[in-house]
């Protein structure tokens, strides 16, 4: 089981049991965070992709601490002209564990959409091994076995076209 969530502008694939580190949120150590902004939920019902986010889902975690990240140094410089400036700077995180994935209302809901979209792809599916997936040649073996007359130099449309006109 994973997740995807975005905080603080970026993305993080998170798992149960993750420390990460994330831009600063305004918690302190020991609390508990809920991230509502999951866009991909990885669990034993499948991949739920949200568009852009998963209703109903979240991550829940617990901050671990507060704290400010490795020195950087801005070191600005031009050659000839006496111009020199240095400057520091330490980003701020917080560092959380994940606790847990998914959410009671993502769980319940995924079961009721998935049983609803296998029914029309099973119907997409029978169209198209007749006649849309077939290649020309295929197309014309197929009229030619079952009696339908068709123009071989027509295009693969028309003969689509003539081929469930006469299965009709």
């Amino acid at each position: 089981m994973y997740a995807i969530i975005e905080t603080g502008g970026k993305q993080y694939r998170v798992q149960e049991g993750d420390v990460i580190t994330v831009e600063k949120l305004d918690v302190n150590a020991g609390d508990k965070v809920e991230l509502d902004k999951v866009l991909v939920l990885s669990d034993d019902n499948g991949l739920k992709v949200g568009t852009p986010y998963v209703e109903g889902a979240k991550v829940i975690a617990e901050a671990v601490e507060n704290g400010k990240g490795k020195k950087v140094i801005i070191f600005k410089y031009k050659a000839k002209k006496d111009y020199r400036k240095k400057q520091g700077h330490r980003q701020p995180y917080t560092m959380i564990e994940i606790k847990s994935l998914g959410g009671k209302a993502a769980a319940k809901a995924a079961p009721k959409k998935e049983e609803a979209k296998e029914e029309p792809k099973a119907e997409v599916k029978a169209e198209k091994k007749v006649s849309a997936s077939m290649k020309k040649d295929e197309l014309i073996a197929y009229a030619k076995e079952h009696g339908i007359e068709i123009d071989e130099k027509a295009t693969k449309a028309v003969i689509i076209e003539t081929i469930e006109a006469a299965n009709k």
